[in-house]
């Protein structure tokens, strides 16, 4: 099974410890909006409570496809609804090591 199916899974599953079993011990979150880095721990947190408000219906997965898998990198496209009422495209950059997501970059473009 992929990386991105297994990531698909977690995400519908609401599975946040499969998630983080997907995460390398060296991962680091690049947030989009000021390009600081968050640490693997923090970031699992952050991933709960984004898991947590989907299943409240207060956040919302519209869509995700994989754009490209190899070894080295996952590139996905995701559509999110937030809480705000606001809609974002995201690009999801996952560097890959060791069979595990060591480093994520998004890019995000509001949809009006």
């Amino acid at each position: 099974m992929s990386i991105y199916e297994k990531w698909n899974a977690a995400t519908e599953n609401m599975d946040i410890d499969g998630y983080a079993t997907l995460l390398h011990d060296d991962y680091t979150f690049v947030r989009h909006q000021t390009n600081t880095i968050v640490p693997r721990d923090e970031w699992v947190s952050m991933a709960g409570g984004m898991l947590e408000s989907m299943k409240n219906g207060q956040m919302e997965l519209i869509s995700s496809r994989c754009i490209y898998e190899n070894q080295d990198i996952l590139v996905q496209h995701d559509l999110i609804s937030f809480p705000d009422g606001t809609k974002e495209a995201v690009m999801v950059v996952m560097h890959l090591k060791d069979g595990k997501i060591i480093k994520t970059e998004t890019g995000a473009t509001l949809i009006k």
